[in-house]
């Protein structure tokens, strides 16, 4: 019986820098899921979570240095974390930038 679970299907615009074809899904799991959640879109986010689960997500995207602020907030609400918990989160708030006048 084969246990394998399908590989995810991402759009390929999301890994626009990299051979699409070849990538590791399971060795490559946090630029994956890192990449994802930064430039990928609902159904992307869905395959996402059926691929390695929220548990392995939370994981990483708590860990994560970098997401874009809005980016933050989808996280958070997908996971049902509060956004204090995001290192990336915690990151911005040190660094904060210029009020736009």
């Amino acid at each position: 019986m084969n246990t394998q679970k399908p590989k995810p299907i991402f759009h390929p615009r999301i890994f626009w820098d990299v051979q699409f074809d070849t990538i590791d899904y399971d060795n490559r799991a946090r630029f994956v899921i890192e990449r994802v959640f930064e430039r990928g879109d609902v159904e992307d986010i869905r395959q996402c979570r059926r691929y390695y689960g929220d548990d392995k997500i939370r994981e990483i995207l708590l860990k994560t240095q970098y997401l874009p602020e809005r980016r933050i907030y989808l996280a958070a609400a997908v996971l049902a974390e509060p956004l204090t918990n995001f290192l990336c989160y915690k990151l911005r708030q040190s660094n904060p930038t210029h009020l736009p006048y």
